[in-house]
């Protein structure tokens, strides 16, 4: 049996296959859960769809997380299709690319709002619209970075909306505990996904990063999914509010250098 037999997560976020969601998404079907999919329209026919339906998942439906209703529309659609909601995956985040290059002082009053409405308050929205089909012992996850903690180079206004999205997983988990739901953060070490291309400097960042990290390795989404399916599994009962780092290790380093 799998550690996940007989639950259902919808999960928002997957661009193509080399998402930190789809790591997540194939980690879940293979411990046995029943995937469901929500991306932004553009992507759902050219990317999302061809891997979803490799992986057998029937529910596949556009939404801009920046849209109440729109996401009040897709938990609609799958009540109706599977009925409660055991496992909710944020995986969305947004900045316009010149607010993740030079310096942050120079971020835009819109740009600020983008990168907080999408990267944080999205899950604060998805989290109340889940919550009419959420029971005790579903669990909530988002991703986050170590940007939010300390300062990344051009990461700039992202850093910003992920302490934002990180103190919002703390306040939602004070929120829905006594209802025996979880909300917990995976922080990723740097991946080359999508997103992670338009941050100026990325390679950088990436290419030194397994002569640095205590492992010595370079994080995939498959290490992510692996701890995905930790905090999706009743392995993590009693587990919630917590950022939990998938960065082999490298946020426990003072001066990370390579040898």
């Amino acid at each position: 049996m799998g550690l996940l037999d007989g639950r259902k997560a919808l999960i928002f976020g997957v661009a193509n296959d080399h998402s930190i969601a789809w790591g997540i998404a194939k980690a879940f079907h293979e411990a046995g859960a029943i995937v469901g999919f929500s991306s932004i329209e553009s992507l759902i026919e050219r990317r999302v769809r061809p891997l979803a339906e490799s992986i057998g998942a029937e529910f596949i439906e556009p939404a801009d997380v920046g849209s109440d209703e729109q996401l009040r529309d897709v938990f609609t659609k799958w009540n109706a299709k599977y009925g409660q909601v055991d496992i909710l995956v944020h995986a969305v985040a947004y900045a316009k690319r010149e607010d993740l290059d030079g310096q942050f002082v120079d971020t835009s009053r819109d740009g600020f709002a983008t990168a907080m409405d999408i990267s944080a308050y999205s899950l604060v929205a998805m989290a109340r619209e889940a919550r009419p089909y959420l029971h005790r012992g579903s669990s909530i996850m988002t991703l986050s970075y170590y940007g939010a903690e300390k300062v990344v180079t051009h990461y700039n206004v992202m850093g910003v909306a992920k302490a934002a999205l990180e103190a919002s997983v703390r306040y939602l988990a004070a929120d829905l505990g006594p209802d025996g739901i979880r909300v917990n953060a995976i922080s990723a070490g740097p991946i080359r996904t999508l997103s992670a291309g338009g941050i100026a400097g990325f390679r950088k960042l990436y290419g030194p990063f397994d002569q640095i990290a205590p492992l010595r390795a370079h994080i995939t989404p498959e290490d992510c999914g692996k701890t995905a399916l930790y905090l999706g599994s009743d392995l993590s009962s009693a587990v919630t509010g917590e950022v939990i780092y998938v960065d082999g290790g490298f946020n426990i380093l003072g001066v990370p250098t390579p040898e």
